[in-house]
């Protein structure tokens, strides 16, 4: 019989506000530390030899996901200033290619980038923020080999193939260029927190680059990027609740940056530029769900913003695109994603009309401003997503792509989605959005796996899986909790699910799984839960206080060190958190923290069967993390379940880079599952 990894203790003494907490793993923050490798391995090695029964079947499943993805597939291409431009996969290639056609799509393809061969040698690989000169020329990109998202640019002549000698290290991979096609300005990183904090500016063959901005206040980071109208060079500041812009004209790349709208803690705001106007999205007079303003180009104090679509308390706007002809307004009412049109002379406004009960609606790549061609993204958990050409002014739309289910087997029909609605104890409505193969039978014996992120405002839209579908067709009911936190009822569901209403997010999602059983959907037998990042926080909270619902957990980069990591401002993006979490720092906050943090919490008692996945380069979350965390359940619980830590050495935040090398972490995690019901093939 396998034994697991036990690791040594070493008391570690951590006092704060006259509270004194011992971690005895605190040793394991020392990544070059061999014990620390040592430990890592083991647990791997402890993982591995555990599944090692399921291991023919992850090849099956793994297999059979790949199988469903037309490997010789492309984008659809998107015209930018004169070129055609299109990524690509080739058969049996992990890697994207990237290419581009000058005028039409009939004229001969030229080669950008070939990222399988870029990738030879590399066991990561990511490029990243691919930006063309104006002249079409000269191409900028950013390269990470680490995952841990510190990327080199570099500088291609297209026509040649050849690397301009300019290179840069830690930065955030893109750039933007100035219309004199020889100005580039890019953002760089601290080398030990990986904060984005300086915009350089770099001219072509010259060695030392300007600082032309640089970051004072830990808690905001920087980027730099170009207006789609082309005559602007911006800069973004940017922090959980408040922003700041500087902006430049591109024709004059050595003038001075001047400030858009000078900070004010609270006031966010983000802009656009069309027809000598700014268009502000913003939440400026208390509009929480947020409203269009607009200003003069010359007149940008804030008293000079004008209303162009006001505040409304039901429906929030997340994003907007600007024609020369059209105002495009991405909202979203009660949950569900909203295109609206409108012409600038006021002769049209009208929605877009989606008809299903949960589905997801986006804008797609709409670089081009001279154009009554709006491009948008269309699925739903049934559906498989489709890129849609609508005409503005004539209302006629065309499919350009529709994603193929390869293997024949899929059939829409064969598939339900609905959404319903837990009732919270504060009475909140919860939504979920569930999908499972309509011959299911709601007698509680289904197993059902229950996912959720609920953290920063990010909502997870019912989106379209085709690795999903080796869930569905095993049996599984799927839901999506859209917990608050997210933004999924607007931005107030968000500001609900953070600071000290954190705990919100986590009662919500326990309030969603006893439903899910009250309602003979599953039971605490068959009920698995998954989250990832501050989703994984999310299921150390949910173990800590309701394990006996829940027969498995999969954990992905969990975040569950939260009082020790959000103390520490020499990790990676600590400072920028604040106004997410709070600042432990204050009191009032570490107590809050501290009463729900999954590591500081954990106890002698019965968990469920759980697989902990991290990657040891993660800069968003420590490897540490998940591994103190892992260490602690095994010393405390007092169940004989399945408890494993998988460590991808090679990996960050997002795990493996190939384009097929990441269905083996998820046949890896169904097979997890399977185990737990039994199914083996």
């Amino acid at each position: 019989m396998t034994n697991p990894p036990l690791a040594k203790k070493i008391p570690h003494q951590l006092e704060k506000h006259d509270d004194i907490r011992i971690d005895n793993y605190f040793w394991m923050k020392d990544r070059t530390h061999p014990e620390v490798i040592d430990y890592l391995n083991a647990e791997n090695n402890y993982c591995d030899a555990k599944m090692a029964h399921t291991k023919s079947f992850q090849k099956d499943l793994f297999e059979e996901m790949k199988a469903r993805i037309k490997e010789d597939d492309s984008s659809v291409p998107y015209k930018y200033n004169g070129y055609w431009y299109i990524t690509k996969f080739e058969k049996g290639k992990d890697y994207p290619i990237y290419t581009r056609k000058k005028d039409t799509l009939d004229n001969p393809e030229e080669l950008l980038f070939d990222c399988n061969e870029m990738a030879e040698g590399e066991s990561y690989f990511k490029l990243a923020g691919i930006s063309i000169s104006p002249d079409n020329k000269k191409v900028s990109y950013g390269i990470d080999t680490t995952g841990r998202r510190n990327y080199t640019i570099y500088i291609k002549n297209i026509k040649s193939g050849k690397l301009e000698n300019d290179k840069v290290a830690n930065t955030t991979g893109s750039s933007s260029w100035a219309n004199d096609n020889q100005t580039l300005f890019y953002t760089k990183k601290d080398e030990i927190t990986l904060r984005a904090y300086q915009i350089y500016k770099h001219k072509l063959g010259e060695n030392k680059d300007e600082l032309i901005f640089q970051e004072g206040d830990e808690t905001f980071g920087v980027t730099v990027y170009k207006s789609k109208s082309r005559k602007y060079i911006i800069i973004a500041c940017y922090s959980t609740l408040t922003n700041e812009y500087h902006i430049l004209n591109a024709d004059e790349p050595n003038g001075k940056f001047e400030v858009f709208q000078p900070r004010v803690r609270g006031l966010e705001y983000s802009i656009s530029h069309y027809d000598e106007h700014f268009y502000i999205l913003t939440n400026k007079d208390k509009a929480t769900n947020f409203k269009l303003m607009k200003c003069k180009e010359e007149h940008r104090d804030i008293k000079d913003w004008d209303d162009v679509i006001t505040h409304r308390k039901d429906v929030l706007i997340e994003n907007i695109d600007i024609f020369k002809d059209y105002l495009v307004v991405s909202e979203r009412s009660n949950g569900l994603n909203e295109i609206r049109i409108k012409r600038w002379d006021g002769t049209q406004d009208y929605y877009l009309p989606f008809d299903n009960e949960t589905y997801t609606a986006y804008t797609n790549t709409n670089i081009e401003f001279d154009t009554e061609i709006l491009r948008y993204g269309y699925n739903a958990l049934t559906t498989p997503a489709s890129i849609i050409e609508f005409n503005m002014r004539t209302k006629t739309k065309t499919i350009l792509k529709e994603q193929q289910v390869l293997g024949g087997k899929f059939k829409k029909e064969n598939y339900i989605s609905e959404r319903i609605w837990a009732i919270a104890d504060d009475g909140t409505k919860i939504p979920m959005s569930i999908v499972y193969r309509k011959d299911v039978k709601k007698d509680g014996n289904n197993p059902l796996l229950q996912y959720a992120y609920g953290s920063y405002g990010s909502t997870v839209d019912p989106y379209f899986s085709t690795i999903r579908l080796s869930l569905l067709d095993r049996g599984f009911i799927y839901v999506i909790a859209h917990v608050r936190g997210g933004e999924y009822l607007g931005r107030q569901w968000y500001k609900d699910g953070k600071l000290l209403n954190k705990k919100n997010t986590f009662t919500d999602f326990v309030t969603c799984s006893i439903h899910l059983i009250k309602e003979r959907y599953t039971s605490s037998k068959h009920l698995y839960a998954m989250g990832g990042s501050a989703g994984g926080l999310l299921m150390g909270a949910i173990v800590n206080k309701a394990p006996e619902l829940y027969n498995g957990i999969i954990a992905a980069v969990p975040f569950v060190d939260v009082v020790t990591t959000m103390l520490d401002d020499s990790i990676p993006l600590t400072t920028g958190e604040y106004d997410e979490w709070g600042n432990p720092n204050d009191i009032l906050y570490y107590n809050y923290m501290k009463s729900y943090s999954p590591y500081d919490n954990v106890e002698a008692k019965d968990y469920p069967n759980m697989l902990i996945t991290t990657g040891l380069h993660d800069s968003q979350v420590q490897y540490w993390e998940p591994a103190k965390w892992v260490a602690k359940l095994r010393d405390m619980k007092t169940d004989s379940n399945q408890l494993y830590l998988k460590t991808n050495m090679d990996a960050g935040h997002g795990g493996a880079s190939g384009r097929f090398e990441s269905l083996k972490e998820d046949a890896e995690e169904f097979a997890f599952l399977f185990d737990l019901e039994g199914i083996s093939s």
